[in-house]
């Protein structure tokens, strides 16, 4: 990410990779450029529970957060 000009990138304890296919590369692009002001409005938890749910991810919430 540093190579590719995020300059302020940096994982946190725990995290996830999902894969993202070429024709969703703008609109994820924009949603991740919007993140910080989209989670004002939407708690990134909340977010990522239906995100998991909607693709069939099993998460246990007690390894999920911090």
């Amino acid at each position: 990410m540093k190579e590719n000009g995020v300059a302020a990138f940096a994982w946190q304890s725990g995290y996830g990779i999902f894969s993202v296919s070429q024709s969703n590369v703008g609109p994820v692009r924009e949603y991740i450029q919007r993140q910080a002001e989209h989670h004002v409005q939407r708690d990134f938890k909340d977010e990522f529970r239906e995100f998991c749910k909607r693709h069939h991810v099993m998460i246990d919430e007690s390894y999920a957060w911090d």
